[in-house]
C-alpha cells in the first residue's frame, strides 16, 4: 500500500467518523482545523483507523500526533511497502 492511497483510506473513515461525506484532510489537518474533533472524536478515530488498517497504535504514537500527517507516517510504519 502506498502513502498516497493511505492517505485516501483516512479522508474514508474521518468522513465516516465525523458524519460528512464532504470532509477532506491532508497532512497538515488538526483538530484546530474540523469542529467536532474534541478528545472523544479523538478516540473514536484512532480506534476506527486501528480498525481500517488491522493495526494498534501505541500510546506515545498516538501522543506524537500534531496533524494527519504524522498519523499516515505512523500507519505507513505499519502498512506501506
Amino acid at each position: 500500500m502506498s502513502r498516497e492511497e493511505v492517505l485516501k483510506k483516512v479522508n474514508e473513515v474521518f468522513a465516516d467518523v465525523f458524519d460528512d461525506n464532504s470532509l477532506v484532510v491532508s497532512d497538515s489537518t488538526t483538530a484546530a482545523d474540523i469542529e467536532d474533533w474534541d478528545s472523544l472524536m479523538h478516540i473514536t478515530l484512532i480506534s476506527s483507523i486501528e480498525e481500517e488498517f488491522d493495526i494498534k497504535f501505541e500510546m506515545a504514537e498516538v501522543v506524537g500526533f500534531n496533524n494527519v500527517g504524522d498519523m499516515v507516517n505512523a500507519i505507513c510504519k505499519k502498512v506501506c511497502k
